[in-house]
């Protein structure tokens, strides 16, 4: 009988792996092949613009507020809404002479002379009328200003007269005094330009090819960038975007003399990551007199052969790229077996029972658990806005995956096998039995806000952004379809569901992003070598910080953020929680923690290598490059654009298995939650077959409430979702986070004390959010480390707890 079942099982084992053998080698074969490259990422429209009112055409042309202002030495117009006439702008009092102009865009700065002499004021347009506003006194007269404005500073440049190196003061705009000194003019140069992008100044300086370029954050202080190839065209230098500056350049970077005022100059494009420079697609412009930035280009008024001006409006503009037939058959396939789970665990599941629905019958083996653990922590942040955040500074972040580890073996053998002992289903009920039940719904109610507020917003407009960039499909309908894709089949399938769709989605998304690193190696010219050198010699792998800077992420930070956010408080999270209690058994819960400290490490160094591979592959090919999306949109573009159909899809399927994932478990939770620790509280007779029923309806309104803020999100321009949803997380999370290492690991804390350590402890962390006292990724341990200390120095003005701690605290020996 044994030898008549082994060649059916060999046969199945045989076509398995010739199965896995192909999918392999079709993955390779796409790979290997060409890199699919879209006409250009983007094109420049070009209109001409009305004459200008100016006879001998010495004109300075500024936005602001999206309209664009033309202003002479004392008089000044604003472009009509239809761009065919200049309506002149009245002065409010009598008329200065402008010497210098700038800002951006939504604020204008000038360098104003009259009779009592030279002055730096903001300019406001009320009306048809010029607003002059007087900043405070510069320390001495100047011939010359440059402006950059960057968060809440204004940076000015300028000096007593021409032969005088440049000097750089601030002035704060949010709470104006007087000017403080700014970083020092980086070079020997008398002139120059100065703007503000990407968090940094940038200064080009004047003179003939090259022109050089300076970068000064507060950091490194000014670095030599690569210069200006050519000269400059004066007022040209704008930002675009989040990481571009744009300008007109003449002639080229070999002169040896300056090139001529009537020489011809084409449009370039410097991106601010990468440092490196790129022609748009543009026909240039010729002999240009006036310049400045208008809406997403420049503006510029030339001189032709005849001698007469011409106004010309070039405006970069990107399409959308479709998608093929094999990407949609990837992505229905993947949305269709979603569904599929969903239906049949509510097909298999009678559904009475609030254990099967929560907590899957808590059968889930430990190794599933684990592998849940990770999807779920992985979410579309750590597919876009990771790789996003690895691209545009370095490893920093990863520091915290490395450290976490270590934290988790704590984790995994002292706290959940404790509270899977007590066969819980909200987390919260713990802190009901140490403490009292308002606490439980005070610290629910609080996680409720966060992983709905923090997390579910971002999570859902991450993706959408890039369906939106890859498809053309706007971010409201891509937003709709990813909240009710993930709305059905969680309220379908319960936790089951949830937890085997996190396991497929898990190699979904992981195989799509191992793929993408691949795929830019294979194309690079020098292959694995050169992708090392260059990102070794930009400092992109760059890891681990051990300096004593509050502000920035370092080491010191990151063990002070794992103590407090995972060996000591844990618990918090009832989405990961939801996931250990599921299991067997205690010993089970204790495993699936170390399957997921497994996972996370090189599941850290895979989505980081996606950021730096983008890094290497941007700093080659800056044309490819879209300087009108947000870094957030690096990844996404990088899919649209350069890979071949198919794997398009495959990893757009991977950037929805990155979210759904996610997704699906904070709805599963925070449905728990509501039902378990409040309707079952508050309601008339309840029964189990009820609760299950407002649990379904609960993860419905959770997911149409995530729909409705990530709709709201998409409204506004963000420099980075990763750090908002750090910061949301760390004022929002970490109150009642606290309550958990008072309850479990001190025998003198109780109710009393640890409200007031709840609520102290959320009232000074956004005290110390609004004075911007230190980087956001220590707001969440700082919260947790108030809660604490606060929580049991007020636990002392009370009675000591008189119910028994059995099986509470980690002192197992406690009655």
């Amino acid at each position: 009988m044994k030898a008549q079942s082994h060649p059916p099982a060999r046969k199945g084992a045989f076509g398995f792996r010739r199965l896995l053998s192909h999918g392999l080698a079709l993955l390779l074969l796409l790979a290997c092949a060409p890199a699919v490259y879209a006409e250009a990422l983007t094109s420049v429209e070009r209109a001409t613009l009305p004459a200008l009112p100016v006879a001998d055409v010495q004109a300075d042309l500024q936005t602001l507020d999206d309209q664009l202002i033309a202003f002479s030495p004392d008089q000044a117009w604003r472009l009509s809404a239809d761009a065919r006439q200049w309506q002149p702008l009245a002065w409010q009092g009598a008329a200065p002479r402008l010497l210098s102009l700038g800002g951006n865009g939504k604020r204008l700065f000038a360098l104003a002379e009259d009779g009592n002499g030279r002055h730096l004021e903001e300019l406001v347009i009320s009306g048809n009328q010029i607003q002059r506003k007087p900043l405070a006194a510069w320390p001495s007269a100047l011939t010359w200003a440059s402006f950059a404005v960057m968060d809440d500073r204004l940076y000015v440049a300028g000096s007593a007269s021409d032969g005088d190196k440049p000097v750089i003061r601030q002035w704060n705009l949010a709470t104006p005094g007087t000017w403080a000194d700014g970083p020092a003019w980086p070079s020997q140069a008398t002139r120059g330009e100065l703007i503000a992008q990407t968090r940094a100044l940038y200064v080009v300086e004047d003179g003939p090819a090259p022109q050089a370029l300076w970068r000064h954050d507060s950091e490194a202080g000014w670095q030599s960038k690569p210069p200006v190839p050519g000269e400059r065209v004066p007022g040209s230098l704008r930002m675009l975007g989040q990481a571009h500056l744009l300008m007109l350049v003449r002639g080229n970077a070999g002169a040896d003399a300056a090139s001529p005022a009537d020489a011809p100059a084409r449009l370039m494009s410097y991106h601010t990551i990468t440092s490196a420079w790129a022609q748009l697609p543009d026909a240039g412009a010729g002999a240009v007199v006036a310049s400045g930035a208008y809406k997403n280009g420049l503006v510029w008024y030339e001189r032709g052969a005849d001698g007469v001006v011409h106004g010309q409006s070039a405006q970069l503009t990107a399409g959308k790229y479709l998608l093929k037939w094999m990407d949609w058959l990837v992505i229905v396939v993947y949305l269709a077996s979603m569904i599929g789970i969903g239906m049949y665990f509510y097909i298999k599941e009678k559904r009475n029972s609030t254990s099967d629905f929560f907590v899957g019958g808590r059968s889930i083996p430990f190794w599933a658990a684990g592998v849940s653990l990770y999807a779920t922590n992985t979410s579309s942040i750590s597919f876009i806005a990771i790789p996003a955040k690895a691209f545009e500074t370095n490893w920093q972040y990863m520091t915290n995956n490395l450290i976490a580890v270590l934290g988790l073996m704590f984790v995994a053998v002292w706290i959940v096998p404790l509270l899977r002992r007590l066969d819980l289903m909200s987390v919260f009920s713990y802190l009901e039995t140490r403490f009292h039940p308002a606490i439980r719904m005070i610290a629910s109610a609080l996680c409720i806000a966060m992983q709905v507020g923090a997390r579910m917003s971002v999570i859902l407009f991450l993706p959408a952004l890039a369906i939106a960039t890859i498809t053309g499909i706007s971010v409201v309908w891509s937003v709709i379809l990813m909240g009710v894709f993930t709305i059905i089949y969680t309220a379908m399938g319960g936790m089951k569901a949830v937890i085997w769709t996190d396991f497929v989605q898990v190699f979904v998304k992981m195989g799509g992003a191992m793929f993408a690193i691949g795929f830019i190696i294979w194309h690079l010219k020098g292959g694995v070598p050169e992708f090392f050198a260059t990102a070794m010699a930009e400092q992109k792998m760059h890891t681990l910080d051990f300096s004593f800077d509050l502000t920035k992420a370092t080491v010191w930070g990151f063990i002070f953020l794992v103590i407090f956010d995972v060996v000591l408080t844990f618990p918090k999270d009832q989405v990961l929680m939801q996931r250990t209690l599921s299991t067997k058994s205690d010993k089970e819960a204790g495993r699936s923690i170390w399957a997921f400290a497994a996972i996370m490490i090189p599941g850290g160094f895979i989505f980081y290598g996606i950021g730096t591979a983008l890094f290497v592959h941007y700093k080659n090919n800056p044309e490819r490059l879209n300087p009108l999306l947000p870094i957030d949109a690096t990844f996404p573009l990088f899919i649209a654009a350069e890979l071949p159909p198919g794997v398009t899809g495959l990893i757009i399927a991977g950037i929805f298995a990155a979210a759904m994932a996610t997704l699906s478990s904070i709805m599963n939770s925070v449905a728990t939650l509501i039902s378990v620790d409040f309707y079952e509280k508050l309601a008339k007779n309840p029964n189990q077959k009820k609760s299950v029923l407002f649990a379904e309806v609960t993860t419905v309104m959770v997911g149409l409430v995530a729909i409705g803020l990530a709709l709201l999100l998409s409204r506004y321009d963000i420099h980075s979702l990763f750090d908002i949803s750090i910061e949301l997380a760390g004022l929002l999370g970490g109150g009642f986070a606290g309550a958990y290492t008072l309850g479990m690991f001190t025998r003198r804390a109780n109710s009393a004390g640890v409200a007031i350590g709840i609520g102290c402890s959320i009232v000074l962390t956004f005290i110390a959010w609004s004075f911007n006292l230190v980087h956001p990724y220590f707001y969440l341990a700082i919260s947790i480390l108030l809660c604490i200390v606060i929580g049991y120095l007020a636990s002392l003005l009370f009675p000591a707890p008189t119910r028994s701690l059995k099986g509470l605290t980690i002192y197992r020996d406690v009655e």
